[in-house]
């Protein structure tokens, strides 16, 4: 198992960054070798999905985190398992509805360093597919089929405009203005948005609700829960505990209808 957990440690190492994991090098060897091998040669190869779904996972929860010198590692190592500097950028922009515009203008400025750095012109391609006019319709299209119009109606109560106006904004800002860009597909949109609020932590009851909403999406259970696990060495195993007791019979239902 050992020898296993290192080969494998070298091998996912080489295929994602180019180079091969510490040794015995640095100021702090024995917690790298804990850390590579942990995540690079265990979590890495449990569950189902591939290098891309995973690196994807794991600059969203860097961005979400700031934790911005990593987030520069796994940008390039996005590239290098091949995924697109658009998806790599969508993947980055649509944390922000959920942790705020700041945090997401310093991912992107982490994120535009590596892609200058290889050669790659910025900006990048224009993905923009609706119009002050069509953003709430176009919006309203991908959000009613997985949500309906439980915000909306769990809102009234709200005094003033703001019963209209926030429910307005969930629908224009995270799916008109995000969720309807070129670049990424709604299931993999879902998926990431699981993992970005289990990463903050608090935010139980939109993990819980986006779970339906990557089920209605196409994910099954076991990627939502391998997305969670790829998740934790970088969120700490209380947010992924957090995930799946908050969510622990949309799971165990979704993977009975799988089988």
């Amino acid at each position: 198992m050992g020898n296993s957990r290192i080969s494998k440690t070298e091998e996912k190492f080489k295929s994602l960054f180019g180079g091969r994991p510490v040794r015995d090098e640095g100021t702090d060897p024995e917690f790298m070798r804990i850390l590579q091998r942990f995540i690079f040669g265990e979590v890495c190869y449990a569950g189902s999905l591939d290098d891309r779904m995973r690196e994807l996972i794991t600059i969203t929860v860097l961005s979400v985190n700031q934790t911005l010198p990593q987030l520069k590692a796994h940008v390039g190592a996005c590239l290098n398992v091949g995924i697109s500097p658009l998806e790599i950028r969508e993947a980055i922009y649509q944390t922000a509805p959920f942790t705020g515009f700041p945090k997401t203008l310093n991912a992107i400025s982490a994120m535009n360093e590596v892609f200058e750095a290889n050669g790659i012109s910025l900006p990048l391609e224009n993905a923009e597919t609706v119009t002050e006019e069509t953003r709430s319709e176009k919006g309203f299209e991908l959000q009613s089929p997985l949500y309906g119009d439980e915000i909306a109606d769990r809102y009234k109560w709200l005094p003033g405009g703001f019963c209209d106006s926030i429910p307005e904004w969930l629908t224009e800002l995270c799916f008109g203005d995000f969720a309807t860009r070129r670049g990424l597909d709604g299931k993999t949109r879902e998926l990431l948005i699981v993992v970005m609020l289990a990463a903050m932590g608090g935010a139980e009851v939109q993990v819980r609700s986006h779970i339906i909403g990557a089920l209605k999406s196409g994910s099954t259970a076991e990627e939502i829960v391998c997305a969670l696990a790829h998740a934790m060495p970088y969120t700490g195993m209380p947010r992924l505990f957090n995930a799946l007791n908050c969510s622990k019979d949309i799971l165990e239902k979704g993977a009975k209808r799988d089988d």
